[in-house]
């Protein structure tokens, strides 16, 4: 693991990696809601993304090129069903806990208020 801003000596060619969800799941989550804010949009994507599986790849052309339309449709549906989930749990955690609270633990203040 490396430190927030540290990055080893290694070639530049690695810097292209990258998941391939990440440009998708964005996209959709731009297209299906206004995000509140950038901690919002970062928050769904996160979720979104942890919910598909990874596809790391050096130009996003691979993808288009190496997958057939089907699997290409797979995809959008899978992206599309992820951002949903992931959009539904962050509003309803933002709704249960206090904004700096991302704790998963499900918590009953019913009555507490």
């Amino acid at each position: 693991m490396y430190l927030s801003g540290f990055k080893p000596d290694r070639p530049e060619e690695v810097d292209s990696i990258h998941n391939y969800y990440e440009a998708l799941v964005l996209d959709e989550i731009m297209h299906t809601t206004q995000p509140k804010d950038p901690n919002y949009l970062a928050d769904v994507a996160c979720v979104a993304l942890n919910h598909l599986p990874p596809r790391y790849i050096r130009y996003d052309v691979d993808m288009s090129f190496f997958l057939s339309p089907t699997e290409l449709q797979e995809i959008t549906y899978k992206v599309k069903d992820a951002v949903k989930m992931a959009i539904d749990h962050v509003d309803h955690q933002r709704g249960k806990m206090p904004r700096d609270n991302h704790s998963d633990e499900s918590q009953s203040d019913e009555g507490n208020a």
